[in-house]
């Protein structure tokens, strides 16, 4: 079975581009030049080199070795968290930046819940000296507010989404919004392994960097390229795609996604789209989304900014229809406990993002022989006040 995508965006029944009529020569303009840009030497050597020197590329592969006694397998942490910003979502932001330029464009949108995608989007807009709007839902804008400052120091403007649930789905209709209205000289930078086609295969090949080093650093460690299992946290998907892109077709490495079950798949505050999704389509593509029995998007909750996202990316619909992925959803309370559990075991203070995926060995035993590389996707500076909270830490 092919997990990769198609010529037309999709993976199985899952992807494409479904899109205004306003928007198709934005679109249309990407689908036709994206590849031929991006596998030009001159881009490969620019990006490559912005990735090792200002990103801090590759990021470690570290075998943490007691959370590996405590769990009785091995277990190795993929560090995105050590990428300069503080996450996973530069990778992509430093590609598209090149492309926008190599297109042409001289204005710079992108959406952002957690914030690590805005801060990945200005940060590299202030590099370029490109201008840079950030849409951010208002709930999303007040609890991420350490994210919030550092875009406005980079120079970016952070415009609040005021509608539905105000958080992640609100901001990325926002930024839809502002593309159409502005389709000559802006790029859209999408944070996520969604939207319409190009966009999800395009985000899973920047991000792909990540699977293409676990493969080297774990054929020095151990002297194999294939781990037993890859775990990653799921919202939209893009820290996911990145390190699942080299396994894919590995038939022997087990892929895992541990989803947001908010306060629980049972209750009406859950982003478990894998649970709860049916066939929809959101943001451009058709994927597994959160919705009443007429088709309205419901709206989803997460203690993480970053995952309370109604739906998930196109190959991860396809992941968990085909079942080539094992699906899992970690409550809020699961969640905060693993990220805690790292903090103590390993001196690692994940993003409450990441800590779902830690939240795996709650759900899932290995064997002592297994080797558990887990995607460490972000760090937990942007989440202090919620740990803060959460554990009465102050």
């Amino acid at each position: 079975m092919k997990y990769h995508a198609d010529e037309k965006g999709y993976y199985g029944e899952f992807g494409g581009a479904f899109i205004p009529e306003m928007l198709y020569p934005n679109v249309e303009e990407l689908r036709q030049k994206y590849l031929d840009i991006m596998y030009e030497k001159s881009f490969q050597k620019e990006f490559h080199r912005l990735l090792k020197d200002y990103v801090g590329r590759p990021s470690p592969l570290y075998f943490a070795q007691r959370l590996s006694e405590k769990y009785n397998c091995k277990v190795y942490l993929k560090r995105e968290d050590l990428n300069h910003t503080g996450a996973h979502k530069v990778n992509n932001t430093i590609g598209q930046i090149l492309l926008a330029k190599r297109l042409g464009k001289t204005r710079i949108i992108a959406e952002t819940g957690a914030g690590q995608h805005g801060v990945a989007t200005a940060t590299v807009c202030a590099l370029m000296g490109i201008e840079c709007i950030v849409y951010m839902g208002e709930i999303d804008i007040t609890r991420q507010a350490p994210n919030v400052a550092r875009m406005k120091m980079l120079g970016a403007e952070v415009r609040p989404a005021l509608s539905g649930s105000r958080t992640l789905k609100d901001a990325t209709n926002e930024a839809i919004r502002d593309w159409i209205n502005n389709p000559v000289d802006t790029h859209y930078i999408i944070g996520s392994a969604i939207g319409p086609h190009p966009y999800p295969d395009m985000v899973t090949r920047f991000q792909s960097v990540i699977s293409e080093e676990i493969k080297w650093q774990l054929k020095e460690k151990e002297g194999r390229e294939n781990p037993d299992y890859v775990v990653a946290c799921i919202g939209g998907g893009s820290n996911a795609a990145g390190t699942y892109h080299h396994f894919l077709d590995e038939a022997e490495v087990g892929i895992i996604a541990v989803e947001a079950a908010g306060k629980g798949v049972d209750t009406d505050e859950s982003a478990a789209t894998s649970a709860l999704g049916k066939v929809g389509i959101i943001h451009g593509c058709k994927t597994m989304l959160m919705q009443t029995d007429d088709g309205q998007i419901t709206e989803p909750y997460s203690i993480s900014a970053g995952l309370d996202y109604p739906g998930v990316g196109p190959m991860h619909s396809h992941l968990y229809k085909s079942g080539r992925a094992e699906f899992y959803s970690a409550t809020d309370d699961e969640a905060m406990t693993a990220g805690l559990e790292l903090s103590q075991l390993e001196g690692i203070i994940p993003a409450i993002e990441t800590g779902h995926a830690f939240a795996i060995f709650e759900h899932k035993k290995f064997e002592p022989k297994d080797i558990v590389v887990i995607s460490l996707s972000g760090r937990g500076d942007k989440d202090l006040q919620t740990y803060i909270d959460y554990f009465k830490l102050a």
